[in-house]
């Protein structure tokens, strides 16, 4: 079953309480050594928890914006559908 989670633009830390918690379901966690901050608010970096994180395996930049999906395996960023990324006119 996929999941998904918005990390929004100009996070709060209800926003970033409610990352943490999404992660931790799916057996990922926010990497405390990664902070990124920008004009749109705060990027992300996310890994495995535990034993399943090893060092130097990538984890995921998600920033201000982007919406993470969880596959039942993995963490990406979902692709926008073809209406959603179309101006409005």
């Amino acid at each position: 079953m996929t999941s998904t989670y918005e990390w929004p633009r100009d996070a709060s830390s209800e926003d970033f309480a409610a990352l943490e918690q999404w992660l931790g379901e799916h057996g990922w966690e926010v990497d405390p050594t990664v902070f990124m901050a920008g004009a749109r608010g705060p990027a992300v970096q996310v890994r495995r928890i535990g034993g399943a994180w090893q060092d130097g395996e990538a984890g995921l930049l998600i920033l201000p914006g982007e919406v993470a999906e969880y596959d039942g395996g993995r963490i990406r960023i979902a692709t926008r559908s073809a209406a959603a990324a179309s101006p409005t006119p």
